[in-house]
């Protein structure tokens, strides 16, 4: 693609960036049927091809953008299923970030607008918060039908209740049982940290017992602000992450950061390029991006063991878009599930995103809708008893518009090899084991980590 950037403009590393990523794109147009947006809406603004061209428009001329260039790219879900698809490798993830950074900084949103995006950047990242916010938004149910339509929304898609906060994992260390073989470091999170942290918990079992200390950090990675737009404060979120992983490997070598929510994965790394024009935080964050693995990779690599029950149980796999086209992590997750004993079924239209993508239910909603509906019937029709998943952000979308249960990989493969039933899976009719090899006794707790 031609560009028409002046000398000046060139001179700043994000428009350098952005030209070097817009001159491979040769408009081949594959993109177009793999893009939700536009097989959606049918306009060639919300395509990948379309959008290229408006950030093309609105970074040469420099000015603030209009409001229909915001529209468009705000519809973007950044799931990269183009990615997966473009002939010419266009790295249109970066292009987005890029742009939707321009536009934070260049554009004056309605008040409406703002005030949303600010709650949620502030509020999503920090579990203390989330959990206040959630208790108002109960209080404020009984007069949702009076609420402006964003703030509406949110309400009606607060969580019914959350775990208590003694189950949140606390920072610590986390010994392997029998000889360490890894150490490994789990950033706690933000969102999952609050609303599911059976996750974490299931996470910390599995791996301390294929023998890894587990060293377990607070904080956030940076992801929900990024998508944003808002990248100073992403950048904020990344460096205490990146210094509190640095800070662990004082106290000894981390062989692996470990991610358990997709969408944090494809942030973390992708920390080299997020830090690559800031000198002092560039070989830092390369050092933390190269070690990062999904929890499903690095279980991969350890191999598991044989499991403690082997049930048939039918799971339909659900690809995260920030797994299968983000992070190219597609066989290991259903290579696992399988090894379980579990029954693993692909889910048509695997490609297509759920519409959950960070904040983008809360501020598309009626788009997000319509792809958790298309989603859920998808999930349903293979017949499945149970969903899994590797984001929880994905698991709560789709348990919007779907009936059956949904659970975290990792809580599955914890199950089968000693852990706790899932909670999701209480009171669900389960096949019979398939060995006869008594279970391991489990705690009575499922968020009990020992």
């Amino acid at each position: 693609m031609q560009t028409a950037f002046t000398e000046a403009q060139l001179k700043r590393p994000a428009i350098a960036d952005a030209a070097a990523i817009l001159k491979d794109c040769v408009h081949y147009g594959f993109c177009t049927a793999v893009c939700p947006t536009y097989v959606l809406l049918r306009d060639e603004n919300d395509a990948p091809r379309g959008r290229i061209d408006l950030i093309r428009a609105m970074l040469e001329k420099g000015t603030a953008p209009d409001a229909k260039t915001v529209g468009h790219i705000d519809r973007c879900l950044s799931c990269n299923s183009c990615m997966t698809t473009c002939a010419a490798k266009v790295d249109f993830m970066h292009l987005a970030d890029i742009g939707r950074a321009y536009i934070e900084k260049h554009y004056r949103r309605p008040l409406g607008d703002r005030l949303l995006r600010a709650l949620l950047a502030r509020v999503l990242t920090r579990p203390g918060r989330f959990r206040a916010a959630v208790r108002a938004a109960r209080l404020a149910r009984p007069i949702a039908r009076l609420l402006p339509g964003r703030l509406r929304k949110l309400v009606t898609l607060v969580p019914p209740r959350l775990p208590p906060a003694r189950h949140e994992v606390r920072a610590g260390t986390y010994p392997a049982e029998g000889e360490r073989k890894l150490r490994v470091a789990l950033l706690a999170g933000c969102v999952q940290q609050a609303l599911a942290p059976g996750i974490n918990a299931a996470t910390i079992r599995l791996l301390t017992r294929y023998g890894c200390d587990v060293v377990v950090t607070d904080g956030c990675c940076g992801a929900l602000p990024l998508h944003m737009g808002k990248e100073d404060q992403a950048k904020a979120l990344a460096r205490a992450a990146i210094g509190a992983w640095t800070g662990a490997e004082a106290e000894g070598r981390i062989d692996h950061v470990v991610v358990n929510a997709s969408g944090c994965g494809t942030t973390i790394k992708d920390y080299g390029k997020l830090f690559k024009h800031d000198a002092g935080m560039a070989a830092p964050a390369r050092a933390i991006a190269s070690c990062a693995l999904d929890v499903t990779e690095l279980l991969q690599r350890i191999g598991l063991k044989q499991p403690a029950r082997k049930i048939p149980l039918a799971v339909a796999y659900h690809d995260a878009c920030s797994l299968q086209h983000a992070q190219k992590v597609i066989e290991p997750p259903r290579d696992l599930l399988r090894a379980a004993g579990f029954r693993v079924l692909d889910v048509p239209e695997r490609h297509f995103c759920c519409g959950s993508a960070g904040t983008y239910n809360l501020l598309q909603p009626e788009i997000a809708a319509q792809l958790g509906r298309r989603k859920a019937g998808h999930i349903e029709s293979t017949g499945a008893a149970v969903i899994a998943a590797g984001n929880l952000g994905c698991m709560t979308q789709i348990s919007l518009y779907s009936g059956l249960p949904s659970v975290h990989t990792v809580e599955l493969l914890d199950w089968a090899t000693g852990g706790p039933l899932p909670e999701a899976l209480e009171g669900v009719k389960l096949p019979e084991p398939e060995s006869e090899q008594a279970p391991a006794a489990a705690p009575a707790d499922a968020n009990a980590i020992w």
